[in-house]
Protein backbone atom coordinates (compact mmCIF):
# COMPACT_ATOMS: atom_id res chain seq x y z
CA UNK A 1 0.00 0.00 0.00
CA UNK A 2 2.79 2.42 0.84
CA UNK A 3 4.61 1.84 -2.45
CA UNK A 4 2.23 4.26 -4.18
CA UNK A 5 3.32 6.96 -1.72
CA UNK A 6 6.98 6.23 -2.48
CA UNK A 7 6.40 6.30 -6.24
CA UNK A 8 4.58 9.64 -6.10
CA UNK A 9 7.16 11.08 -3.71
CA UNK A 10 10.01 10.10 -6.03
CA UNK A 11 8.18 11.75 -8.93
CA UNK A 12 7.65 14.91 -6.90
CA UNK A 13 11.34 15.03 -6.00
CA UNK A 14 12.43 14.46 -9.61
CA UNK A 15 10.14 17.16 -10.99
CA UNK A 16 11.22 19.63 -8.30
CA UNK A 17 14.84 19.07 -9.32
CA UNK A 18 13.86 19.47 -12.98
CA UNK A 19 12.20 22.82 -12.15
CA UNK A 20 15.32 23.92 -10.24
CA UNK A 21 17.56 23.08 -13.21
CA UNK A 22 15.24 24.92 -15.61
CA UNK A 23 15.28 27.99 -13.33
CA UNK A 24 19.08 27.84 -13.23
CA UNK A 25 19.23 27.61 -17.03
CA UNK A 26 16.92 30.62 -17.40
CA UNK A 27 18.92 32.63 -14.87
CA UNK A 28 22.10 32.00 -16.87
CA UNK A 29 20.65 32.49 -20.37
CA UNK A 30 22.93 35.48 -20.98
CA UNK A 31 26.01 34.39 -18.99
CA UNK A 32 29.03 34.65 -21.26
CA UNK A 33 31.71 33.92 -18.66
CA UNK A 34 31.68 31.24 -15.95
CA UNK A 35 34.23 30.25 -13.32
CA UNK A 36 35.39 27.46 -15.66
CA UNK A 37 35.81 29.93 -18.52
CA UNK A 38 33.57 30.30 -21.51
CA UNK A 39 29.81 30.67 -21.60
CA UNK A 40 27.31 28.78 -19.47
CA UNK A 41 26.07 25.50 -20.95
CA UNK A 42 22.49 24.31 -20.57
CA UNK A 43 22.04 21.52 -18.04
CA UNK A 44 19.57 18.66 -18.32
CA UNK A 45 18.68 16.16 -15.56
CA UNK A 46 18.81 12.44 -16.35
CA UNK A 47 16.19 10.17 -14.79
CA UNK A 48 16.03 6.39 -14.50
CA UNK A 49 13.65 3.97 -12.87
CA UNK A 50 14.41 3.36 -9.25
CA UNK A 51 15.73 -0.07 -8.47
CA UNK A 52 13.78 -2.44 -6.29
CA UNK A 53 14.65 -2.13 -2.66
CA UNK A 54 12.42 -4.42 -0.66
CA UNK A 55 12.14 -8.18 -0.52
CA UNK A 56 8.58 -8.04 -1.85
CA UNK A 57 9.72 -6.07 -4.90
CA UNK A 58 12.56 -8.54 -5.59
CA UNK A 59 10.17 -11.46 -5.20
CA UNK A 60 7.63 -9.87 -7.54
CA UNK A 61 10.35 -9.22 -10.09
CA UNK A 62 11.57 -12.83 -9.87
CA UNK A 63 8.02 -14.08 -10.40
CA UNK A 64 7.65 -11.94 -13.51
CA UNK A 65 5.24 -9.48 -11.95
CA UNK A 66 5.81 -5.85 -12.86
CA UNK A 67 7.21 -3.81 -10.03
CA UNK A 68 7.03 -0.05 -10.02
CA UNK A 69 9.52 1.55 -7.70
CA UNK A 70 9.49 5.15 -8.90
CA UNK A 71 12.12 7.35 -10.45
CA UNK A 72 15.58 8.46 -9.42
CA UNK A 73 17.94 11.14 -10.63
CA UNK A 74 21.03 9.71 -12.30
CA UNK A 75 22.73 13.07 -12.68
CA UNK A 76 22.98 16.32 -14.57
CA UNK A 77 24.51 16.46 -18.03
CA UNK A 78 25.52 19.41 -20.18
CA UNK A 79 23.67 19.95 -23.43
CA UNK A 80 26.24 19.68 -26.23
CA UNK A 81 24.25 21.69 -28.79
CA UNK A 82 26.22 24.56 -30.35
CA UNK A 83 26.55 27.86 -28.55
CA UNK A 84 24.99 31.01 -30.01
CA UNK A 85 27.39 33.37 -31.78
CA UNK A 86 26.42 37.03 -31.75
CA UNK A 87 28.34 39.83 -33.40
CA UNK A 88 29.13 42.38 -30.66
CA UNK A 89 32.59 43.85 -31.21
CA UNK A 90 32.39 46.12 -28.12
CA UNK A 91 31.57 43.29 -25.70
CA UNK A 92 34.38 42.39 -23.24
CA UNK A 93 34.08 38.69 -24.13
CA UNK A 94 34.21 39.21 -27.90
CA UNK A 95 36.83 37.29 -29.83
CA UNK A 96 39.22 38.87 -32.37
CA UNK A 97 36.48 38.83 -35.06
CA UNK A 98 33.95 40.57 -32.77
CA UNK A 99 31.75 37.56 -32.01
CA UNK A 100 30.55 36.65 -28.52
CA UNK A 101 29.56 33.11 -27.54
CA UNK A 102 26.28 32.97 -25.62
CA UNK A 103 24.77 29.96 -23.83
CA UNK A 104 22.91 27.32 -25.83
CA UNK A 105 19.64 28.14 -24.03
CA UNK A 106 16.35 28.79 -25.77
CA UNK A 107 14.05 30.66 -23.40
CA UNK A 108 11.01 29.32 -25.27
CA UNK A 109 12.16 25.70 -24.97
CA UNK A 110 12.93 26.19 -21.26
CA UNK A 111 9.46 27.64 -20.66
CA UNK A 112 7.86 24.64 -22.42
CA UNK A 113 9.96 22.32 -20.24
CA UNK A 114 8.90 24.31 -17.16
CA UNK A 115 5.22 23.90 -18.00
CA UNK A 116 5.74 20.17 -18.58
CA UNK A 117 7.60 19.76 -15.27
CA UNK A 118 4.97 21.69 -13.32
CA UNK A 119 2.18 19.59 -14.85
CA UNK A 120 4.07 16.42 -13.97
CA UNK A 121 4.55 17.71 -10.43
CA UNK A 122 0.81 18.40 -10.16
CA UNK A 123 -0.02 14.92 -11.48
CA UNK A 124 2.26 13.30 -8.89
CA UNK A 125 0.72 15.42 -6.13
CA UNK A 126 -2.77 14.38 -7.26
CA UNK A 127 -1.75 10.71 -7.31
CA UNK A 128 -0.29 11.06 -3.81
CA UNK A 129 -3.48 12.67 -2.52
CA UNK A 130 -5.63 10.00 -4.18
CA UNK A 131 -3.58 7.25 -2.53
CA UNK A 132 -3.86 9.06 0.80
CA UNK A 133 -7.64 9.26 0.37
CA UNK A 134 -7.85 5.54 -0.40
CA UNK A 135 -5.73 4.70 2.64
CA UNK A 136 -7.97 6.82 4.86
CA UNK A 137 -11.06 5.12 3.42
CA UNK A 138 -9.49 1.71 4.13
CA UNK A 139 -8.80 2.75 7.72
CA UNK A 140 -12.39 3.91 8.09
CA UNK A 141 -13.65 0.55 6.80
CA UNK A 142 -11.45 -1.20 9.38
CA UNK A 143 -13.03 0.78 12.20
CA UNK A 144 -16.57 -0.31 11.39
Amino acid sequence: MFSSFNISASGLTAQRLRLDVIANNLANAETTRTANGGPYRRQVPLFASREQGSFVEYLGSALGQPTAAGVRVVGLVYDRSPLRRVYQPGHPDADETGYVLYPNISVVAEMVDMISASRSYEANAAAFNAAKGMALQALELGRR
